[in-house]
């Protein structure tokens, strides 16, 4: 059993953990805001991964999110999640745009994954080839479905939000996704000074007070989830949809109880800040003892800052 949660300066437990496995990816989004540029020769290995989230475990944490980048795009992913999942953590999901996610779904599930969130904007292929640059929808829809068919739950589908973009096709997805029993979740657009588009800027922004306005209106029900920075899901027609709002969202900070492991091995205390980084992976490739690695998570915990 793991000890309880270790909390930072404000009272906030820390429960997750979500790591960043690569930045390489399979497709070119607009709106990426790379979290470190590493090459593939210097990702962190199985092992690693391991030692770190063992740490981890012993100061409380309960839950592992796997992302990147695209974390499928690793060969060894597999492996990853089979030795992350062998310390018994209460729920381990993955972050994917589910490109590659049919060859993969059965194995990841059969070696403890517990559940996945894909990112996915649109149904439209043109739409989809204007925000990735690629034309992987097909293949992004048979993933989605395949992950629904082995046993994760729940899938959800991340569809971020874009002005004059997709905010037309939110009705769309829904029926998609409460047709295949998936939960929709809408994501606020954070804005990034490394998107890959240079003409990429705050006019895509959309904000989702409206879209909230309007499920409000139609719900059969409505539910705060006071311990995921107090954002609401709403039931409609058999059908769920989440909002995330993390932009200016005093709520989305003085709820948080995520500590965050970039590609290249760093404690990533704050989602919109990278001033206050903390090294990590050289500590564990010097096979330094568990106490000292338990002392530079502390550290990152204690750089933790509250919204202002």
């Amino acid at each position: 059993m793991s000890s309880q949660p270790v909390k930072d300066k404000f009272d906030r437990p820390i429960i997750s953990l979500r790591i960043t496995l690569t930045n390489r990816c399979n497709v070119n989004c607009l709106y990426c805001h790379h979290d470190g540029m590493v090459s593939s020769k210097d990702e962190m290995t199985p092992d690693e991964l391991y030692t770190i989230c063992k740490i981890a475990k012993k100061i409380g944490v309960r839950k592992i999110r796997i992302s990147g980048g695209e974390p499928l795009i690793r060969k060894d992913i597999v492996e990853i999640v089979e030795k992350i999942s062998s310390l018994g953590f209460e729920d381990i999901s993955m972050t994917t745009n589910g490109v590659l996610l049919e060859k993969y779904a059965q194995d990841l599930k059969d070696v403890g994954l517990d559940r996945v969130n894909v990112s996915l904007d649109t149904l439209n292929p043109e739409t989809y080839q204007f925000i990735s640059k690629k034309n992987y929808l097909d293949s992004a829809k048979k993933g989605i479905l395949k992950s629904v068919e082995v046993g994760f739950y729940p899938v959800k589908i991340n569809m971020v939000i874009m002005k004059d973009i997709n905010q037309f096709e939110i009705k769309d997805m829904f029926k998609f996704c409460k047709d295949n029993n998936i939960v929709l979740q809408l994501i606020e657009l954070i804005e990034s000074e490394n998107c890959e588009d240079d003409e990429f800027s705050a006019e895509y922004h959309y904000n989702l007070d409206t879209i909230e306005e309007e499920l409000s209106n139609i719900a059969d029900n409505i539910k705060t989830r006071k311990f995921m920075q107090g954002r609401k899901k709403y039931y409609i027609n058999g059908g769920e949809i989440e909002v995330v709002k993390p932009v200016d969202n005093s709520n989305f900070c003085a709820n948080c109880s995520r500590l965050r492991i970039t590609p290249d091995g760093k404690i990533k205390p704050c989602l919109l800040r990278n001033d206050n980084l903390v090294e990590l992976i050289s500590h564990v490739r010097n096979n330094e003892s568990e106490k000292k690695l338990e002392e530079i998570f502390i550290k990152g915990i204690d750089n933790r800052k509250p919204f202002n």
